[in-house]
C-alpha cells in the first residue's frame, strides 16, 4: 500500500513536467510554422522560404557610413584627377534628354565634369551602383518636383544603368511620371512632375508655362495618390515659385483666386504637404527626403563685380564664400520650420551652398528652350537665351545623388 502511494505521488510530480514539455513543443512548432510564412517578421528581415529566390544580404561597412558629426554639405570643389572619370558619359547613357547633354549640343569645354565635392571633415562613400540596387531591391525610389528634379532623376538612372544588361532595364513614360524599371531587382527609379508639390494648373507633364501660374495651396490629393506606398520619396520645389514676387493661388474656396506673396503661398503649400505626410506616410517602411533649392546664376556681377553677364562661358567654380540673390533665405527658413514641426521624419538635403559655387555647370546656351535646341541666332545672344537654371549632365546633380546615396547607406540596417 505504501509503495502504491509513493508511485502515485511520483506520477503526480511528473505531470507538470510533461505538460510543460508539451507546451514548449507546441509553441516551438507554432513558431517554426510562422517562420515559414511570407508575412513573418523574421522572413521579412532575413529572406524567403526554401524554394523561393533568396534576397542577398546588403552589408554596409562602417567606412561607408557618414558620421553623425560630419556635415557633408560644407566643403570645397576639388579637381578630380585621381578618382577617375564621371559615373557615366552622355554617350553611355541613352536616358538623358537633350536639355542636359551640353557637349553633344556643342559645348566646347568639359571642365565642369571634372570637379568633385569634398566635405571638410569626412569623405563621401564611393558610389557603388550594385550596392544601391541591392538596397533598392523590391522598392520604389521616386523623385518629385520640377525639371531640376527631373535632372536629378536622370542622373540617378544614368549612375546605375550601366551595370544592368540589355533587356533587364526599361524606361516608361506614364505622364506625369517617368519610370525606370530594374527587372532583376524588382525595383524602380521614378520621376513625378509636380513643380509646386501641391496641385496647380501647371501639372500637365508637357503642356505648361511658368508665365501663367495658378496654385491650389490646399489641394494635394491628386498628386498624393501616386506617392502612397512609395518606399523612398525625394521632394523638391523652388524655381517655379520664384518667377515673380507674387503668385495667383486659391486657398479654401477653389473659385476664390487671390494674389499671394510668394513666401506666404509657399508656407501654406508646405503646410498642406506636411499634413499629407503625417496622414499618409508609414515611417516604419518609408523614407522621405527634401532637397533644398537649386541655385541660379543669372547675374555675373554677383561673383564678378562690374560685369553684366550670366553663367555663359563660365568654366570654373566660384572660389571663396558666396551666396547668390537667386536663393531665397526666407524660403529656406520656411522649409526648416516646416520640417522641425513634422511628426514624420524627413531628411533635409541642403545642397544649395555647395551648388552655389558652380556657376560653370549650367546648360547655358547648350540646352533647349520650349523643347527645341537653341538656334544659331539665339546662341549668339547668351544674355537673353542662356539657361542658368538647369544643369549639364554629367554634372552637379550627380553629387546630389552621391549625398542621397550616402544617407541611404547611413540609414540601412545590417542583419546578419
Amino acid at each position: 500500500m505504501t509503495k502504491q502511494v509513493s508511485l502515485d505521488r511520483r506520477l503526480q510530480s511528473l505531470f507538470p513536467v510533461a505538460l510543460a514539455s508539451l507546451l514548449v513543443l507546441g509553441t516551438t512548432r507554432l513558431f517554426l510554422d510562422t517562420l515559414k510564412s511570407n508575412h513573418s517578421f523574421v522572413f521579412q528581415l532575413y529572406g524567403r522560404p526554401r524554394g523561393q529566390a533568396e534576397r542577398p544580404a546588403v552589408i554596409v561597412s562602417p567606412e561607408d557610413r557618414i558620421d553623425e558629426s560630419c556635415n557633408v554639405f560644407e566643403g570645397n570643389w576639388v579637381w578630380n584627377n585621381e578618382s577617375g572619370p564621371p559615373h557615366y558619359t552622355e554617350e553611355s547613357c541613352p536616358y538623358l534628354v537633350k536639355q542636359v547633354t551640353c557637349q553633344k549640343n556643342g559645348r566646347p569645354d568639359s571642365y565642369y565634369k571634372n570637379w568633385r565635392w569634398q566635405p571638410n571633415d569626412c569623405n563621401l562613400p564611393r558610389f557603388d551602383a550594385l550596392k544601391l540596387l541591392q538596397i533598392l531591391r523590391g522598392k520604389r525610389l521616386m523623385f518629385v518636383g520640377d525639371s531640376v528634379q527631373r535632372g536629378q532623376f536622370e542622373s540617378m538612372v544614368c549612375m546605375v544603368q550601366s551595370i544592368l544588361p540589355q533587356g533587364k532595364k526599361s524606361l516608361q513614360r506614364v505622364p506625369p511620371r517617368k519610370i525606370f524599371k530594374i527587372k532583376e531587382f524588382d525595383a524602380s527609379i521614378e520621376y513625378y512632375w509636380a513643380p509646386f508639390i501641391v496641385e496647380s494648373i501647371s501639372d500637365h507633364a508637357t503642356k505648361h508655362t511658368v508665365l501663367k501660374r495658378l496654385v491650389k495651396l490646399d489641394s494635394i490629393a491628386k498628386h498624393g495618390k501616386h506617392w502612397e506606398g512609395v518606399d523612398i520619396l525625394v521632394f523638391e520645389s523652388y524655381v517655379w515659385w520664384m518667377h515673380k514676387p507674387t503668385i495667383n493661388a486659391t486657398y479654401g474656396s477653389p473659385n476664390d483666386v487671390q494674389e499671394y506673396n510668394v513666401t506666404a503661398a509657399y508656407k501654406l503649400a508646405l503646410q498642406t504637404w506636411a499634413e499629407w505626410l503625417e496622414s499618409s506616410i508609414n515611417p516604419e517602411r518609408q523614407k522621405v527626403f527634401f532637397m533644398s533649392m537649386s541655385p541660379t546664376h543669372l547675374w555675373s556681377w554677383e561673383w564678378r563685380p562690374g560685369s553684366d553677364e550670366n553663367c555663359y562661358n563660365e568654366s570654373y567654380p566660384i572660389q571663396g564664400s558666396y551666396w547668390g540673390t537667386g536663393s531665397n533665405t526666407k524660403i529656406m527658413d520656411i522649409i526648416d520650420d516646416t520640417l522641425q514641426d513634422l511628426k514624420v521624419k524627413v531628411t533635409f538635403l541642403n545642397i544649395t551652398q555647395l551648388s552655389e559655387y558652380r556657376k560653370d555647370a549650367h546648360t547655358s546656351i547648350y540646352g533647349e528652350r520650349k523643347g527645341k535646341l537653341l538656334t544659331k541666332e539665339q546662341r549668339s545672344d547668351p544674355k537673353n537665351f542662356a539657361d542658368c537654371i538647369h544643369w549639364c549632365l554629367p554634372g552637379v546633380p550627380d553629387t546630389w545623388n552621391e549625398i542621397l546615396y550616402a544617407h541611404l547607406l547611413k540609414g540601412h540596417q545590417n542583419f546578419l
